[in-house]
Formats: C-alpha cells, structure tokens, sequence
C-alpha cells in the first residue's frame, strides 16, 4: 500500500486492516499492546495488556479498578499504547484521553470469558501482596464454592478502559532504517484528523 493511498483512509479503517493481517500472521497474541499510564508521581508505568474490542472510538481492553493501572486511571485517565508485529515489521501507537466502558459493554465481555476466568476475576487482588500460591488457590476456591453452578456476575471492580486517540501513529519498517512514519493528530476526540509523515 502506498503512503498515498493510506493518507485517504480513516485511520481505524487503516488500523482494522493491519490488525486482519496480523491475527492471520503474528504467532502469537496480535492484539497484545504495551500500555503506558503514570502513577501519581507521575512516575511512567508500563505493561502488557489483551485489547478486546477497537472501533472508531478507539481501543478497549479490561482490568480490575483496583490493580494498580486502574488506580493510576482513575486518578489520571489518560494513556499511550502500542502495538508491535513482529513478523510484520510494523507499529501502531496511540496516545489521548480514556474513558470508562459502558456496564452493558462490560457485561456482555465479562459473560463471554471462560467460567474460571469470570470466578478469578473475583478471587484475585490485582497488583496487592500475595503471600502465597496457595492462598491465591484458595481464594479462587471458595468463589467457586460460592457461585457453584449458577451465573457468575461482573465484579463491581472490573470493567473496561477506552483509549481515545488524539494521536495515532502507523509505522513500517524500511531498508536501510528509513522507516515509514505516517501520524493522524487532531486536538479534540470529536475533531478529525490531520495527517502527515515524520522522518524515521
């Protein structure tokens, strides 16, 4: 694809397209992305998460409020992502806003996990103290005791973060390291986009 031709696209469109030829050729996880928050010394924080969902509003991905990227999300809703394809010798960045997921969104991926994830999502205390394998065993134990057979609702404390981008960058990997750097940038979630290139 020429850059050209991807300057005409909507960037979600353009991401949607890389994201198809990743799932059909990254080995493993193509919808794994770094996310970057900040704590509240504004301390970068740094790690890897599944996105679940990603229209033109931006990507998803879920996580329990009171881990340790919700707590920083909470207090500062804003964050940078990327995804890298190996095989494919490309990246995508964003970085802008986030917003909480509507509960009918979060309801509808949460009932779509595997039953011992729904029953772990109420045993574990993401990002605390853990003294042993064991009492984490037993946690996930008596939850499923207490749900036995029956619906296992969404936590209370877990939910989805949207990214909205304010920035998106596409990038390709060239001979000779004089890589393809195509950005959209815009100043507002509801504003469009501006496109241009930037040297490698």
């Amino acid at each position: 694809m020429t850059g050209e031709s991807r300057e005409m696209q909507d960037p979600f469109s353009l991401f949607q397209a890389w994201l198809a030829e990743a799932t059909a050729k990254e080995p493993n996880d193509p919808t794994a992305m770094a996310l970057a928050t900040a704590d509240p010394d504004g301390l970068p924080n740094v790690r890897m998460v599944l996105m679940k969902d990603a229209d033109h509003r931006g990507v998803v991905f879920y996580t329990n409020f009171e881990s340790q990227k919700g707590e920083e999300l909470k207090a500062n809703p804003q964050g940078a992502a990327v995804f890298h394809w190996k095989s494919l010798r490309r990246q995508v960045r964003f970085r802008g806003p986030m917003e909480i997921v509507s509960e009918a969104e979060a309801d509808a991926y949460f009932a779509s996990r595997p039953r011992d994830s729904r029953i772990g999502a109420w045993a574990s205390q993401q990002s605390r103290p853990l003294e042993s394998r064991f009492a984490l065993e037993k946690a996930v134990a008596r939850e499923a005791a207490r749900f036995g057979l029956g619906e296992v609702p969404r936590p209370p404390h877990w939910s989805g973060w949207r990214l909205m981008p304010l920035y998106i960058e596409f990038w390709q990997d060239k001979p000779f390291r004089l890589h393809e750097r195509l950005i959209y940038r815009r100043t507002r979630i509801d504003a469009p986009f501006e496109t241009t290139y930037f040297y490698p």
